[in-house]
């Protein structure tokens, strides 16, 4: 029995992934109704009221502008009449244990000439070198997989320029990123900040393979600042699809996808109790959580079901002054041993002692207000560490303990120098992730990226389900914001195929690997 044309796509979840191919469907003139659980959307791209003030809880950083440009392009809207975004010149300020101090920018020989005065010239032409190579590994996979459907560990060899086992190689899929990153480094402090890298997707540097170091290809070629914060990204983003007629149902939380005929997926079911019916389904949430929302289903046919779990975290929000440390808006406090950090997280599955501390001062950047617009109450502040996905582990994080981690955090802060004096606080711990993102375990990223196959593993966004689909973050082809825009393209590109669509799809990549776009590509954070 064929779905009917009357009937709406339907997607669950209005997390960015969600909006984005809502957005792609609705401007062919499909249907679309999305339901999302929470009041707002947005899902990891969360703001968190705090003390009277909007804080950006999720993402903090926008790289890969590109795919949300092309977006809108495609759909008939410049992203320019939605959102102004600005550029970074300073990526990020970096702090060690020993004093010393990095930063790194968007100029690529500024950023050398730092590095020169920080560690020497051998090491800045170890980072000339390193930024080639990321460069020349994004080169290779922009078209064939960011922008494609999920290829097999078979297409590894045919990816463009890729034609022989030896040119393989130029992916760097062979080895770790932290074998890679100590091949152009020798200095122990630059390559715990390369190696942060893997953190973007979750994951360790010492286990993922040494072809994410084509974040920092991506990073390195622009960082933009969002005004008003990136949660105005989810509120553009649900701006673009009102006008497109999608229909966006908040607090709606679905209970079950359910089958029809054939097993194929035939609407939803919501906690309320009716049923939507519809021409296809697209899950936004965690590739894992299709096994609770498709109990018809054999466990086996769904996507993200046994796969490794990424890292969560434990996130503050909120207002606080700070002094010592001076801060950059993304600035890093790293431990006096990196590689342990990741074998406590990873082997000991523990948040560690001594943790690497992101920090994001909201009000310092190119839309301020500044530092000192909160007065009194402090600047608007987001503070992380990382975390393993042990957020549905009975009895974890439970909230009597709360004071105790967020003193553990401001004292670990206090140690590598900058002391916040808090006026309004709000933590986020795995289980607060795993209670909005059901079935994760409060993981951030979907699987984790570890092992040579790892990027050939993640979920399609073409379940085993008949009419099923997986957008987001945690599908192909990888986590964070950027990313799932991608997801948006080739699910709406798989289900054109399908139900006899035309949908408007990411443009494709030039001959040369990359699209024109990607001139000022990015990730993010």
């Amino acid at each position: 029995m064929s779905p009917s044309r009357a009937e709406p796509v339907v997607v669950v979840g209005a997390g960015v992934g969600g909006l984005c191919l809502a957005i792609r469907l609705a401007s062919a003139g499909v249907p679309v109704e999305v339901f999302e659980k929470e009041p707002a959307v947005g899902g990891k791209l969360r703001r968190v009221e705090v003390g009277g003030a909007g804080v950006d809880g999720g993402p903090t950083v926008l790289t890969m502008r590109w795919a949300f440009d092309e977006l809108f392009r495609a759909t008939g809207a410049p992203l320019e009449a939605y959102v102004e975004l600005a550029p970074l010149p300073v990526l990020a300020r970096h702090y060690w244990p020993d004093g010393s101090s990095l930063d790194l920018y968007a100029d690529r020989e500024k950023s050398a000439a730092a590095i020169a005065a920080f560690a020497g010239a051998r090491e800045a032409e170890g980072y000339r070198a390193f930024c080639e190579h990321a460069r020349r590994i994004f080169e290779a996979v922009e078209g064939p997989f960011l922008r494609s459907a999920l290829p097999g560990v078979k297409d590894l060899f045919s990816l463009r320029g890729l034609g022989t086992a030896a040119q393989a190689l130029r992916i760097d899929a062979t080895r770790s990123m932290w074998k890679a990153i100590g091949s152009f480094y020798r200095d122990a402090r630059l390559r715990a900040l390369f190696g942060r890298f893997a953190t973007y997707v979750g994951s360790s540097p010492l286990r993922a393979p040494a072809t994410l170091n084509v974040i920092a290809a991506v990073e390195l070629a622009g960082v933009w600042a969002v005004r008003g914060g990136m949660y105005a990204l989810a509120e553009a983003l649900l701006a673009r699809a009102g006008e497109l007629g999608v229909r966006v149902h908040a607090g709606a939380a679905v209970d079950e996808i359910v089958l029809g005929p054939g097993g194929r997926a035939a609407g939803v079911r919501l906690a309320g109790g009716g049923v939507v019916a519809a021409r296809a389904v697209a899950s936004n949430g965690d590739g894992a959580d299709l096994v609770r929302l498709v109990p018809g289903a054999p466990r086996g046919r769904l996507a993200g079901a046994a796969a490794e779990r990424s890292l969560s975290a434990l996130v503050l929000t909120g207002r606080a002054r700070a002094e010592g440390a001076a801060l950059a808006h993304h600035t890093v406090f790293f431990p006096s041993n990196y590689e342990d950090e990741f074998r406590t997280l990873f082997d000991a599955g523990r948040v560690p002692a001594e943790p690497t501390v992101y920090l994001c001062a909201q009000d310092r950047g190119p839309f301020g207000p500044g530092p000192g617009a909160g007065g009194g109450g402090g600047e608007r502040l987001l503070v992380l560490i990382n975390a393993p996905p042990d957020g549905d582990r009975p009895g974890a994080y439970p909230p009597e303990e709360t004071d105790a981690w967020v003193a553990k955090i401001l004292t670990r802060l206090r140690g590598a120098g900058l002391e916040l004096t808090p006026t309004a606080l709000a933590l986020t711990t795995p289980r607060d992730f795993e209670r909005l993102s059901p079935s994760s375990g409060g993981a951030l990223y979907g699987p984790a990226s570890h092992g040579m196959t790892a990027a050939f593993s993640r979920p399609a966004s073409r379940t085993a389900v008949p009419g099923l689909y997986a957008v987001g973050g945690s599908v192909h082809p990888g986590a964070g914001v950027p990313m799932a825009a991608l997801s948006s393209a080739i699910c709406a590109r798989a289900m054109a195929d399908d139900l006899g669509l035309t949908v408007p799809s990411l443009a494709g990549a030039t001959s040369g690997g990359t699209s024109t776009a990607s001139a000022t590509a990015g990730a993010m954070r």
